[in-house]
């Protein structure tokens, strides 16, 4: 009895990623979470920094 070849990791993902169909135009995320992480991540850092901008302002550091 022979052993089984088995793909390798990267040749299923490539034969997983030919059955799925082309991205609508337009569309950049394949799916919901990706999405509202990569948001919630630009949302988090443009709200650290505007806070970051007000306690400088409050401290006052620039006599």
């Amino acid at each position: 009895m022979s052993p089984r070849k088995r793909k390798t990791l990267e040749e299923r993902i490539a034969d997983r990623q030919a059955q799925r169909p082309p991205l609508r135009e337009g569309k950049q995320f394949e799916h919901g979470p990706a999405k509202f992480v990569f948001i919630f991540l630009i949302v988090l850092v443009v709200v650290l920094h505007l806070v970051g901008l007000v306690v400088l302002m409050v401290l006052d550091l620039n006599q």
